[in-house]
């Protein structure tokens, strides 16, 4: 994988670690934000005012109260009903707080943008410049899926790493670069940007770990593709085993491509994606593809006791952990960072709890059961398959998928 991928910069001497859920997320982030003593720098697509919510705002206010420079970047989207009081209140404790494609105003959001679908969906935090989190966690309580709603007996199905060592550089260099891209328009934000002091690369941390590591961004711009290509490289070379784990799985045509052949040359191919249903057309889509997938050998099991929101893969002695879902949205559109991770002992642990996973809440789907499902059924995913494709075609990359 390393040679292949040009835009890749692999960091060698990081401690990783693994946190599963907001239950290890969320304590893991609040330790980090109580020993922070110069910055934080948070982005993030859902913010919350929840248990969760209100725990990291609590710490934040700590923080400032010390002196602590706070930067958070939220979407305009993702935090749309919550942007306002979250401006207000991360600005009232003196932290700084930009919004990433403000939504616009009902009579706005009438008119057709596909400007509007590209979105900052990446979850990354940066304290002190010497430790940072990348994953897939919003800041959201993992045991409910909408605040009023009737707590999961299960937690959202979810990963983040907590790095230590040179790779935190890259992520933090990410984030300075697109806080500078939010600032504005105009001569006045351009300007600004120009006058902003850590736009260049801040010195690499000192070695903390034996851990290589790369951190992956995808944006419209430089690394449009750098995450998909990623994957495509290591499903191509795969040569045992490949495990993803995707809440939206609908990745394009090549991509199944891949995965086909990767069976067909003699490597075990499993998939492990979305039961409880969040959203009901991307679900369905999703299932419209299960047919060609089961025929050519691929593994696909469900995840029933709670949502899962996972975006992992191990392949091999890889893994990544991130914020990248496999549909179009996320690999066409949103601004994702996902970390890949050259580590065999990391690789057994993230493969370990996928597996623990699969036994105690995954239901196989069968490839007989599943072509006997009824008329209805096949036309909910036929209609939801096209609708979705019909989606796409509007950001101009229909052909892919």
């Amino acid at each position: 994988m390393k040679p292949a991928i040009r835009q890749l910069t692999w960091r060698d001497g990081n401690a990783v670690r693994l946190l599963s859920n907001g239950v290890e997320f969320f304590p893991a982030l609040c330790r980090a934000l109580d020993a922070a003593q110069t910055s934080i720098h948070l982005e993030t697509y859902i913010f919350e005012l929840d248990e969760a919510g209100e725990l990291v705002l609590e710490r934040m206010a700590r923080a400032c109260a010390r002196g602590v420079k706070l930067r958070v970047a939220l979407d305009g989207f993702g935090c749309a009903l919550t942007c306002p009081e979250l401006v207000r209140r991360i600005t009232g404790m003196g932290g700084q707080c930009r919004v990433y494609r403000p939504e616009p105003g009902w009579l706005g959001r009438l008119v057709p943008d596909r400007q509007r679908l590209r979105r900052m969906h990446r979850k990354t935090a940066v304290i002190d410049a010497r430790v940072a989190f990348v994953g897939g966690i919003n800041i959201i309580d993992d045991f409910f899926e909408e605040i009023g709603a009737a707590p999961m007996d299960h937690p959202r199905f979810d990963y983040a790493v907590e790095v230590r060592g040179p790779i935190v550089a890259d992520v933090a260099h990410a984030q300075d670069h697109l806080w500078l891209r939010m600032s504005g328009t105009g001569l006045r934000a351009r300007a600004a940007r120009l006058r902003e002091p850590r736009l260049r690369r801040i010195p690499l941390p000192a070695t903390e770990g034996d851990v290589r590591a790369a951190f992956v961004l995808r944006d419209n711009l430089r690394f449009r593709k750098t995450i998909e290509r990623v994957y495509l490289y290591g499903i191509r070379h795969a040569q045992r085993e490949i495990l993803i784990s995707n809440a939206y799985f609908f990745p394009g045509r090549r991509f199944r491509r891949e995965l086909s052949a990767a069976v067909a040359r003699g490597v075990r191919v499993r998939l492990l994606l979305q039961g409880k249903i969040e959203y009901r057309m991307q679900y369905y889509a999703s299932r419209a593809l299960y047919e060609k997938l089961l025929e050519a050998g691929i593994e696909i099991h469900e995840y029933m006791p709670s949502l899962l929101h996972a975006k992992v893969a191990v392949i091999d002695g890889y893994a990544t952990v991130g914020s990248s879902n496999l549909d179009p949205f996320s690999l066409l559109l949103a601004r994702e960072a996902n970390l890949v991770v050259d580590d065999a002992p990391f690789a057994r642990a993230l493969q370990a709890s996928l597996e623990t996973a699969l036994r105690a809440g995954g239901r196989e789907v069968e490839r007989e059961a599943y072509g006997r499902r009824g008329l209805v059924q096949r036309m909910v995913d036929t209609v939801s398959y096209t609708l979705l494709r019909m989606a796409v075609s509007l950001t101009g990359g229909g052909r892919q998928y």
